[in-house]
C-alpha cells in the first residue's frame, strides 16, 4: 500500500490531527484481512465497513477488509494514498458529524490485476466474502434468476483468461480455494436482490457447471461454501464536491474517499459462516435464521417507494429525491401505494407494520440533508423494477387483487423511458438493456397501449403473469395516458 501523501491528506500521519470524536476504532495494518469486499463504492464503505469496523472495535478478531474495486481506479489510488483511511458524515436535517474509518486492511484493482483478487480468496485466512456490485453485475435474469452468460462471461468460465466479470472472479477463487485446501468461506450478497443469498448460489453454480468442474469439485464447493442472506439498508448518495468539501472542514484534512449518508441503518444478516465472521451484533446488525421476511419489506417498501419517487421525479423536473417529495399529492398517493399494494403482497417480519415502515421512509426520504439525485435512483430500471414493483404485482394479482398502485409506478418508468421530462429536458437513459429499452420503444408506435404492449414483451423484465395480464397492462396504459398527456403534477391532483 502506498504511502500517504502530504499533511494536507487524510492518512496515519495525520491521524493525530483530527478531532477526538471523529478518529477510527481500528488503526489500518494493527487487524489481519479475514473479509475480501468486491465492490468498494459509497454504501459499502458508509454500510458494512462501519458495521464490521465496529465489531472488531467491540470484541476484536482478524477481520480487516480488502476492498476490492472491480473498476474504478480513482478511488483503489485514493484510499492507497490514504493509507485505507475514508471518512463518513452522517447527515440529518439539523446536524451532522463525520468519523473515520479503519476497516480497511488494504485495497486492490480487479480489473488491473485479476490474478491478485483470485489469490485473497484462495487465501485460508479469508473466511467471509461480502458483494455490493450492483444488480446487473450478477449477471442474473431479474425474472428467471438465470445466469445469462453472454461472451465475456463464457470467456471467463471457459478459457484460462484472467477474468474480467464477478461470476468468473468468483468462479476462479473457489476453485483455486479447492486446490489450496484454505478451507470454508461464506459469500454474502449485500446487494437489493430478492433471496439474494439463494440468487448468489444459484449463479455460483451455474457458473460453475458452465465452467465443465468436475463432480468432486462440486461436492467439495457445497460442503465448504456458505451463501447466507442478508437485507441492508441506508441512503448514501453518490459523493459530490460538496462531500468531500464537507469532510474537509469537519476533519482539518482531506478526504477524496469521503461518503456521507443518513443516520438510519439497518443489517440483517442469516447466521450461516462456517468460517467464522465479525460479532456484528454487537454493532447493532440483526442475524436471524431467515432474512427473507426483512428483504421483502425493504425491496418493495422502500427500494419500490425510492424508484417511484425517481421516475416520478426525473419526468416532472426534480434534481433530488427530497425535492420531489414536495409535489402536492404525491405523499398522499405513495402512502395509498404502501397501504393498498405493498403491505397485501406479503407477510412482514414479525412485529412490523408495512405502513408504518412506509411512514419511515418518507420520512428519510424527505432528509434535506442527503441530496440523492432522482437520476442516480432511476439508474437500472430493468434490473431494479422486478423486485422492487413486479413482484409486488405479480403477488396481488395472483391474490386475485387490484396492483392498481404499482401500475403507476411502472407507468413512471414508461414515462421516464420516453426521453423527455414534462418542461422538455433531457433524460438519459443509463440502463444494462438499453439498447432493447430504447427498440421496443421504436417499434411500439404513438399510443401508450402499443408501449405497454411493446415493453411488456420483454421477457427480461416482465414475468409472463403480468405480460398476461390485460387487467393490469390496462391499468399501466391509463397511467401511462394521464402522464403523457397531463403530465405528473396534474396525474397526481387527479390521483387521490
Amino acid at each position: 500500500m502506498a504511502v500517504s501523501v502530504g499533511t494536507d491528506r487524510l492518512g496515519l500521519a495525520t491521524l493525530r490531527r483530527l478531532p477526538e470524536q471523529s478518529r477510527p476504532l481500528v488503526r489500518p495494518g494493527t487487524v489481519p484481512a479475514g473479509i475480501v469486499h468486491l465492490g468498494l463504492g459509497a454504501f459499502h464503505r458508509a454500510h458494512q465497513a462501519v458495521y464490521t469496523e465496529a465489531a472488531i472495535g467491540a470484541a476484536g478478531g482478524d477481520w480487516g477488509i480488502v476492498g476490492v474495486a472491480p473498476r474504478s481506479t480513482a478511488l483503489v489510488e485514493a484510499l492507497a494514498a490514504q493509507d485505507a483511511l475514508f471518512s463518513v458524515s452522517t447527515l440529518a436535517a439539523d446536524r451532522s458529524e463525520t468519523r473515520v474509518i479503519g476497516a480497511l486492511a488494504g485495497v486492490r484493482h480487479a480489473a488491473s490485476d485479476p490474478a491478485a483478487v483470485v489469490a485473497l480468496l484462495a487465501d485460508p485466512a479469508i473466511r467471509v466474502v461480502t458483494l455490493t456490485v450492483t444488480e446487473k453485475a450478477y449477471q442474473l435474469d431479474p425474472v428467471s434468476g438465470g445466469l445469462r452468460a453472454d461472451e465475456e462471461l463464457t470467456l471467463d468460465l471457459t478459457t484460462d483468461r484472467p477474468p474480467v466479470t464477478v461470476p468468473g472472479l468468483l468462479v476462479r477463487g473457489l476453485l483455486a480455494r479447492t486446490a489450496a485446501q484454505a478451507g470454508p468461506i461464506a459469500l454474502v450478497s449485500c446487494d437489493n436482490l430478492p433471496a439474494n443469498g439463494r440468487r448468489l448460489r444459484g449463479l455460483v453454480q451455474q457458473s460453475l457447471t458452465l465452467a465443465g468442474v468436475p463432480d468432486a469439485v462440486l461436492d467439495s464447493l457445497a460442503a465448504q461454501v456458505s451463501f447466507p442472506g442478508t437485507m441492508v439498508d441506508r441512503i448514501v448518495p453518490a459523493s459530490t464536491a460538496e462531500t468531500l468539501a464537507a469532510a474537509r472542514a469537519a476533519l482539518g484534512v482531506a478526504d477524496l474517499a469521503a461518503v456521507a449518508a443518513e443516520p438510519y441503518t439497518q443489517w440483517v444478516v442469516e447466521d450461516d459462516f462456517p468460517g467464522g465472521r465479525p460479532q456484528w451484533e454487537r454493532a447493532g446488525a440483526v442475524l436471524t435464521t431467515d432474512a427473507g421476511p426483512w428483504e421483502r419489506l425493504k425491496l418493495r417498501g422502500l427500494n419500490g417507494v425510492h424508484s417511484a419517487v425517481a421516475y416520478l421525479g426525473a419526468v416532472a423536473g426534480c434534481e433530488t429525491i427530497a425535492d420531489t417529495l414536495a409535489l402536492p399529492g404525491l405523499t398522499d398517493v405513495l402512502r395509498r401505494l404502501v397501504a393498498e399494494d405493498v403491505a397485501a403482497s406479503f407477510t412482514p417480519p414479525d412485529g412490523v407494520r408495512v405502513t408504518e415502515y412506509g411512514d419511515q421512509a418518507l420520512a428519510r426520504f424527505a432528509n434535506p440533508a442527503i441530496r440523492h439525485r432522482t437520476l442516480q435512483v432511476a439508474m437500472d430500471g430493468s434490473q431494479k423494477l422486478p423486485q422492487r414493483v413486479l413482484h409486488t404485482a405479480v403477488d396481488l394479482r395472483a391474490q386475485g387483487r387490484s396492483a392498481y398502485w404499482a401500475a403507476l409506478v411502472v407507468a413512471a418508468w414508461l414515462r421516464f423511458l420516453d426521453g423527455r421530462a414534462d418542461d422538455g429536458t433531457a433524460l438519459p437513459l443509463d440502463d444494462p438493456l438499453a439498447d432493447r429499452l430504447t427498440a421496443a420503444l421504436a417499434s411500439a408506435g404513438d399510443t401508450p397501449a402499443g408501449t405497454v404492449q411493446a415493453l411488456f414483451a420483454l421477457p427480461e423484465v416482465f414475468p409472463t403473469a403480468l405480460a398476461d395480464d390485460d387487467g393490469f397492462r390496462t391499468d399501466v396504459a391509463g397511467w401511462l395516458a394521464a402522464l403523457r398527456t397531463h403530465g405528473v403534477l396534474a396525474t397526481l391532483a387527479g390521483a387521490a
